[in-house]
């Protein structure tokens, strides 16, 4: 099973792809999407829609994964900028027919590391383990999304084992 798991967000979108066979993780591509600030928001929403059009295209995944939407009360502007990043994301799962899943950020952290409140080192020295990094990426918005991935084989591992 092919999982592409995607950290949205409107400067950096994190994205991870894996492969799951044999209950073995397999990495096959993961980067960022990056936009620039100085350019408009449709264009840049554009861009990330683009981009996520052309890694479904590429990498033909079974399932997309994507982190609950978090919107703090101090920040209701950080959340509605993220979700419409989100939202072009959505729109490229739906126009390609790949199935969406959703986990909540305490869900992912607690299936990777074992703790939901885990720090986000902690989460990128645990995907860096299991995927057989020989270091931790740069963008923590990739060891984010390969999180997101990771869970979801795990949540899926479950359900079919039972």
């Amino acid at each position: 099973m092919i999982i592409l798991g995607i950290d949205p967000a409107l400067t950096i979108t994190g994205y991870g792809v894996i492969d799951v066979k044999k209950n073995k993780l397999v990495l096959v591509e993961a980067g960022i999407i990056k936009t620039f600030p100085k350019e408009e928001i449709p264009k840049r929403l554009n861009k990330i829609y683009q981009a996520v059009n052309k890694l479904i295209l590429d990498v033909k995944p079974d399932v997309l994964v994507l982190e609950k939407l978090y919107a703090h009360y101090r920040h209701p502007t950080t959340a509605y900028i993220l979700g419409q990043a989100r939202g072009v994301i959505c729109l490229a799962c739906a126009t390609q027919d790949i199935p969406l899943v959703e986990y909540a950020a305490t869900r992912v952290k607690k299936a990777v590391v074992g703790k939901g409140l885990a720090s986000k080192a902690q989460v990128q020295r645990m995907v860096a383990g299991l995927l057989n990094f020989s270091e931790i990426p740069q963008y923590a918005d990739v060891t984010d999304a390969l999180a997101l991935a990771i869970t979801h084989s795990y949540i899926i591992k479950t359900v079919i084992s039972e």
